[in-house]
């Protein structure tokens, strides 16, 4: 990969970094705010799946910004751009929706398939949170 192409990644990491951390502080904060003015068993119900979800999103930034620092650094080592199970190099698509990524789609496909895990579990269930958030069937507060 070219020296621009890599530089455009990185800060595409490190902007990401920014994001991710700021996001799991204001999850962070929202997980840990108290019930006052909860009035109603709804208000209740709604506030309580709005930590939920808090939490939920405050416990998988630690991850992401782990994923972004090993992807920094194999920019810094010279191995960015490869999958680091076969060292094919992955594709430049690829690492724009996801610049984090280590493993091509075959090699990705093959762990998954030794772990059992079924690639759309996710992906479903951000569509059923994003489906729920456009219904406002609830809210997200910050």
């Amino acid at each position: 990969m070219n020296k621009e192409k890599l530089e455009y990644f990185r800060n595409l990491l490190i902007w990401q970094r920014q994001q991710a951390t700021e996001d799991l502080r204001a999850d962070r904060t929202t997980a840990l705010e108290g019930d006052d003015g909860v009035e109603d068993i709804g208000e209740m119900s709604e506030f309580d799946l709005n930590r939920s979800v808090a939490l939920e999103l405050a416990a998988r930034q630690p991850h992401l910004i782990q994923d972004i620092d090993a992807a920094l650094r194999r920019i810094e080592n010279g191995t960015y751009g490869q999958c680091v199970r076969c060292g094919k190099p992955l594709w430049v698509e690829r690492l724009k929706v996801m610049p984090t990524a280590k493993y091509g789609p075959k090699c990705q496909a093959a762990i998954e398939a030794a772990q059992q895990i079924e690639t759309g579990t996710l992906k479903r269930r951000f569509l059923v949170l994003a489906r729920l958030l456009k219904e406002n069937r609830i809210r997200i507060s910050r």
